[in-house]
Formats: structure tokens, sequence, C-alpha cells
């Protein structure tokens, strides 16, 4: 699979413009994004689903804190029915930097995620279904049929990462770099015996990426979404790429303070390297190449390029989606 996450501080109609210029260059998947302070995923989701025919489509990822998980499953259930059975459903503990500045923090992260896609798949089957674990639901039950939706689980750190590899359909690795696929396989592999789900596992690169034909403007692009990345990198990852635990704590608290532009001030170029693939069509085919050693599928993640719509055309070209004219 070959997707591209698509983030909602555009117009929902510019985003379904985009996804389907996404369709039209091949790829396979839509995801979007979530932050309380953009648009809303799921609305434009719904946009994307009216204007596309093939294209799956997903949020990437929802977080299962400020949205009870039952109303979730709903909410996901619903694209499925307006996409024809196109949705996926990605589920993660959400961005720390933003979520807690609505009171949530990731406290029991692994089991919250991993009971709230449990619950989901218990409603899609039809169940009524009580729950008392890191949420409460009693005799919760959809009033309609909703069917099998494949669940990848957003990851980063090595228990989500298993748990994900047992439980789940997929993974959205949040990685961009080799070094980091290649131990997100390691940790897959190792479940590969204890594994209770059925069919094969997805390992996703969920890559931030930014591409243009001028690999400065795509780097420049590519420091917003680097410093969420490294803000919400657990220390492991940063000490994988030699990053300063304590940058990276920096970043975090500018944007937990609304302070984005010093944020993006703060990334510094290991970080670029570590968390992006941002250059040419021709950096990026490379980066690719080497992702894909590890990796069963690559979503291009956040902020694609300087030009979106251009972006995407390009991306198209360069994993061979859609061949350029």
């Amino acid at each position: 699979m070959y997707a591209i996450e698509l983030t909602p501080e555009h117009p929902v109609a510019q985003l379904a413009d985009f996804a389907v210029e996404a369709e039209a260059n091949g790829f396979d998947a839509v995801f979007a994004s979530h932050h309380y302070n953009n648009r809303d995923q799921f609305m434009a989701l719904a946009s994307m689903a009216e204007r596309t025919d093939d294209v799956l489509l997903g949020p990437g990822i929802a977080n299962p804190y400020e949205t009870h998980p039952v109303t979730l499953a709903s909410r996901v259930a619903t694209l499925s029915e307006m996409s024809d059975g196109r949705a996926l459903f990605g589920v993660g503990p959400g961005d720390k930097s933003t979520i807690r500045n609505l009171g949530f923090d990731h406290e029991n992260a692994l089991r919250r995620v991993l009971e709230t896609f449990k619950v989901a798949q218990r409603l899609w089957d039809g169940e009524r279904v009580d729950h008392d674990g890191t949420f409460r639901a009693d005799d919760a039950g959809l009033n309609y049929d909703a069917g099998e939706i494949p669940v990848y689980v957003g990851a980063q750190g090595p228990h989500m990462t298993r748990m994900a590899a047992k439980h789940a359909d997929g993974a959205l690795y949040n990685g961009a770099h080799p070094k980091d696929l290649a131990w997100a396989r390691e940790q897959v592999d190792d479940m590969a015996d204890d594994r209770v789900a059925e069919g094969e596992f997805d390992l996703a690169a969920y890559a931030s990426v930014s591409v243009a034909e001028d690999a400065d403007e795509a780097r420049t692009a590519a420091r917003p979404p680097v410093a969420f990345v490294t803000a919400g990198s657990p220390p492991p990852v940063l000490d994988r790429h030699g990053i300063d635990r304590d940058a990276a704590s920096d970043i975090g608290d500018a944007i937990s303070a609304g302070e984005f532009e010093r944020a993006f001030d703060l990334v510094t170029a290991p970080m670029l390297e570590a968390f992006c693939i941002a250059g040419t069509p021709e950096d990026v085919a490379e980066r690719v190449e080497q992702l894909r050693e590890y990796a069963d599928s690559v979503v291009f993640a956040s902020p694609l390029g300087p030009d979106v719509a251009e972006a995407i055309g390009l991306l198209g070209a360069a994993t061979d989606r859609f061949p350029a004219e």
C-alpha cells in the first residue's frame, strides 16, 4: 500500500480535492490527521468519501481520549457506510503536545488503544457491549450494520508496536528513517508466534515527507511537522538519532503554549534528517526504496510539500503509482 496523509489545516473542500488528486495518481489510501485546533477529521473524510470511488479512507490517527471509544467506533462505522466499505480505522494515543491542552495525558495509553479497537470490533460485529476498563460502556451497541473494518495502530515505541503486531491488522509506524523501520520490523517479527489477529500484518512507515523540485523549499516546509514528531518521540527514539531530549522537550513546551513559530525555529538539521524525507522526487524515491526493505507499506504524511497538490503528483510519479507523462 502507498498512501498519503492530509492535514485538516486546509478547508474541507480543498482536502476533498486533494483526495481526488491522490486517487487519480494511483494511491491506495488517504488518511486524515487529527489535532483539536484543525478542522474535524471525520467531516473531512466524509467529504472525501463523496468525491472518490476506490481509495481507502480513514483517520490517521484518531485518539480515544477526547472522544469516547464507543462514539469513535460509530464514527468509523459511519464512514464505512458512506464510502461503501472503504474505511480504515487508524487509532493511537494521540499527540502529547496538543491533547494535554484539553486536560488529557497518555495514562494507560496501550490499554486504552487496545480496549478501544477491541470494543469497536465487537460493536461492528453487532454485539451489545459491557466494558469496564480504561473507559466504561454499559449495554452499548450500534443500531446499524458495520461489518469488518481494518484496524491500524499508530505506534512508535516498543510496547505499542508489539501490541499492534499481536492484535491489529497493521501499524502506522511513526518513522521516516530506515533505522527506525528496521527496529520496528524486529519488534513485529518477534511477535509473529504470538499473533492472535487473522491475516497478514501490515507494517506501514508513516513517514513525514516534503517533496519539491527545489530541495531547500522542501526542507523549509518540513520544519512544522518535524517539530510535532520530535516533541512526541519517546526517549529511545531520540537517543537512536542522537537528538537531545531537552531540546525535544523545549519544542513540545512551545507547541503546548501555542508558540508555533518558536517551535519550528528550534528544529535542527539532525531532526529533519531523522524525522522527515525532505528533498527532490529523486531524494524521496531513494529513501522510499530504503524504507521498503523493512516496511510493507508507506504512508506519505504531512506536509507532503510546499505545494500539496503538486507534491501529490510528484509522489505518485516517484513511487511509480502513476508514471509522469
